[in-house]
């Protein structure tokens, strides 16, 4: 964990590891610029490396909310929020499930491609993703 202090603001820099990836669901998730895209719903790891890669942050309206990915990399989390490396509007345009959906394994590419970060399959062309 690294801690960095400005002025009256403290942001916590933390990796994510697997046994307190849970303790994450239902905050806010906030752009760079404090804009609430939604609610941090699950966690989604890069199979290779056990690390987080992907959050799925709840968004659109009541009745009509569906899950839209993000990348984790560069999250910085505080008590009450995750703060996400990219703008809202590009998280709402990306790609999502429904609320009760799972990734399929053919739709990965495509979330990497949103974020324009390359997608390689494992060695044995198993998945890249998987929820936690």
């Amino acid at each position: 964990m690294v801690l960095f202090a400005t002025g009256r603001h403290r942001v916590i820099v933390v990796m994510f590891f697997a046994e307190n990836l849970r303790d994450w669901r239902g905050k806010k998730v906030i752009d760079p610029d404090n804009h609430k895209i939604g609610e941090l719903e699950a966690v989604y790891v890069d199979t290779s490396t056990d690390e987080a890669a992907f959050v799925t942050v709840k968004v659109g309206m009541i009745g009509r909310h569906r899950l839209a990915f993000v990348p984790a990399t560069g999250a910085t989390l505080t008590p009450d929020t995750v703060r996400v490396r990219y703008d809202k509007k590009l998280v709402q345009n990306a790609p999502s499930i429904e609320s009760d959906g799972e990734l399929a394994s053919i739709d990965e590419p495509e979330v990497f491609a949103h974020y324009q970060i390359p997608y390689v399959p494992g060695a044995a062309g198993e998945r890249r993703l998987a929820r936690r």
